[in-house]
């Protein structure tokens, strides 16, 4: 990879270095799946954005277990792609493809309608497709894109299944959210593009603390149903995430790879909320990169908050009752 001029300055590989060195030294060695028997025969899972980074590895980790495992995916040929690898490492035949758009509420009505009529359960559902380095645009439907995609649209297929979820419990919903939730804020009117956060920063850090916000909210309606939603932060991760950003930070990215999580190693947190002993039973929480149970933001925390912002949310997609 060709780095932009300014990553090639000896000072930037110096910085690289330090931050790379500094990530590498505050990870904390984490739960390892490997040791999990947990085996989900007869279960059905969905994992949303399926297809690549840690959608994919937590997919394959799932389908080694025995889930009938359904990738939830935007592009045909990648989702077709990667379900085909999967079969063939995990020798599991049950692994499918459904496509799924989370930025657009239409397809997630027909994917949530789809899953309904076919399947007789779900047990895991995980919420973890999302973007970033994306510039502000509308959807046909009046959403902001990223907001669309990486809340408000797991928002509505979360609703969607729950009935589903409550009839295969004990079940649980994984939401994978970020560390940078806490320079995020939750204006909900940035759902339709009437408030804009100035950068892509601003905008991904936003969706990641609603995701909390919601899963926190989604436990409080959830108690007494045996399913718990729980969210976490994977860490640092190499994966395709970053292709919508600029070269120089793709190039910074490039500097400090070998010190940062691949896919594998970020998909380990969301893989432990999904199947793990430790978590059943637990909900509403937020667990860190390294599957400890975590403190979020304080605004994370605000419960007037993720109430508002359910209610606004249940009026964007026609929730309400």
């Amino acid at each position: 990879m060709e780095l932009p001029g300014f990553c090639s300055h000896p000072l930037w590989f110096v910085l690289a270095l330090l931050l790379g060195m500094l990530l590498w030294a505050t990870r904390r060695r984490a739960w390892d799946p490997r040791r999990c028997p947990t085996d989900l025969t007869g279960k059905t899972v969905i994992v949303t954005g399926a297809n690549s980074g840690i959608g994919k590895c937590v997919a394959m980790d799932l389908a080694r277990r025995n889930a009938r495992t359904i990738l939830a995916c935007r592009s045909r040929e990648r989702g077709q792609a990667a379900a085909a690898e999967i079969r063939a490492a995990t020798g599991n035949p049950n692994v499918v493809l459904r496509l799924l758009d989370s930025s657009s509420l239409a397809s997630v009505r027909a994917f949530a309608g789809e899953v309904l009529r076919e399947e007789k359960r779900l047990d895991v559902l995980v919420n973890n497709a999302g973007l970033t380095g994306l510039p502000f645009a509308l959807t046909p439907e009046g959403l902001e894109r990223t907001f669309a995609t990486n809340y408000l649209g797991p928002f509505l297929l979360t609703n969607l299944l729950l009935d589903l979820m409550k009839a295969s419990a004990p079940a649980r919903i994984v939401t994978v959210s970020s560390f940078r939730h806490s320079a995020g804020t939750a204006d909900t009117r940035f759902l339709t593009g009437r408030a804009r956060p100035g950068g892509f920063d601003p905008v991904y850090n936003s969706t990641k603390l609603m995701n909390i916000l919601f899963t926190a909210e989604l436990a409080q309606r959830l108690q007494g149903t045996g399913v718990t939603a729980n969210s976490l932060n994977p860490g640092v991760v190499s994966t395709g995430i970053m292709r919508n950003f600029s070269w120089a930070m793709r190039g910074l990215f490039f500097l400090i790879s070998p010190f940062i999580k691949s896919a594998e190693q970020g998909a380990v947190s969301t893989i432990y909320c999904a199947v793990s002993e430790e978590v059943s039973g637990i909900s509403g929480k937020y667990f860190g990169s390294d599957c400890s149970l975590t403190l979020p933001s304080a605004a994370a925390r605000d419960a007037g908050l993720a109430r508002k912002l359910w209610e606004e949310s249940e009026r964007l997609t026609g929730l309400s009752p």
